[in-house]
């Protein structure tokens, strides 16, 4: 089997989750702060090649009502490059809930408030990547 990359992309930060071999669970891989695209390019790049990747899952930030909005088309301009750049295939899913439950459980541990800005995207990355092994 290959791994699957997830990724929940915002405009300050990426967060990274990477699927064990079986493509059965989700694990937090990394944390990207955004400084330029040709860096956060890099970045994702090195992962892809790293991992032997073919496969993108992408969290796309619906609004509430399902429809999409300027965040969405940002994130699909950006998870289309990648696309092309590293030629894997990229698959779109909901993630309208995945920061606010990573934030949930991050709270529910009792993770300073400081700490859980570094860790929030990289778990919501997870509960994308996650959401879609579920429903393979």
């Amino acid at each position: 089997m290959e791994r699957i990359l997830g990724l929940d992309i915002g405009e300050k930060r990426i967060g990274v989750a990477l699927s064990d071999l079986l493509g059965l669970t989700a694990q937090g891989l990394a944390t990207i702060n955004r400084v330029g695209k040709k860096k956060d390019f890099d970045e994702i790049g090195k992962i892809i090649a790293e991992y032997d990747i073919k496969k993108v899952v992408v969290g796309l930030p619906l609004n509430m009502d399902g429809s999409m909005g300027e965040p969405c088309e940002m994130v699909r301009n950006f998870a289309e490059k990648i696309k092309n750049k590293f030629n894997v295939e990229i698959i779109y899913i909901d993630e309208r809930l995945s920061t606010v439950s990573a934030t949930k459980v991050l709270l529910e541990a009792n993770v300073r408030r400081e700490n859980r800005k570094h860790v929030v995207d990289k778990i919501a990355a997870s509960y994308i990547l996650q959401s879609y092994l579920d429903r393979k």
